[in-house]
């Protein structure tokens, strides 16, 4: 297995990860903007994608996501709860950030907690941790972590927009700090961590047995 860290992408600066099989197809986390590059950084390390895994609903996650169906056909997967948003402004958020041109995309297939997405050798297991969005999930494979804008480096998701939910942020923070492997995080913003040091310095996780979690 092979992880590329693609450049930021959106107004939001929003990361997104190519993980390679042992068979050279890739599975795209997330699929911020930018078709175009995506693709040819695919190219570049002789890979082919084949799915994408969406993280949660929010433009800044999926904005080439119908894009790179129309040029490739790759399968597309989504918690259950998000899945109504990719054809939705409001909670896609295009509106309140003014976003232009993110194509909305009907076609996702439905995920939910423990699920298992395979391709090759690989498996992708769906940790739903609603609190972002009510659908966002982490994907984790072997020893790797992608946490979308659930978990940051020290920091968590925001939960003011349509669909966060203070408290089920603090509750998916408490499942992932109850996690016993120490897995390399991938988020959706900022830098790479791990899950054990996110246990010992991240002040969102260190305080929930303050506020009864």
């Amino acid at each position: 297995m092979t992880i590329h860290k693609l450049k930021p992408l959106s107004m939001c600066d929003t990361n997104s990860y190519i993980v390679g099989s042992s068979q050279n197809n890739a599975v795209l986390i997330d699929a911020p903007a930018d078709s175009d590059y995506i693709l040819e950084t695919i190219k570049t390390y002789n890979l082919t994608l084949k799915k994408i895994l969406l993280t949660h609903g929010h433009f800044d996650h999926v904005g080439a996501v119908a894009d790179l169906v129309d040029k490739i056909n790759c399968e597309v997967y989504i918690h259950m709860n998000d899945l109504g948003k990719l054809t939705n402004d409001e909670f896609l958020l295009t509106n309140l950030f003014h976003a232009k041109g993110v194509r909305k995309f009907a076609d996702a297939k439905p995920l939910i907690d423990g699920d298992i997405i395979k391709q090759d050798e690989l498996e992708f297991k769906v940790i739903h941790t609603p609190g972002h969005t009510s659908g966002s999930v982490c994907y984790a494979v072997e020893n790797n972590l992608f946490t979308g804008d659930t978990l940051f480096y020290r920091s968590m998701g925001r939960t003011d927009m349509p669909d966060g939910d203070d408290i089920q942020m603090l509750k998916s923070l408490r499942k992932l700090s109850n996690i016993e492997e120490n897995y390399i995080v991938y988020p959706g913003h900022m830098k790479n961590s791990t899950l054990e040091d996110e246990k010992k310095y991240n002040p969102c996780i260190t305080t929930l047995a303050n506020r009864g979690f």
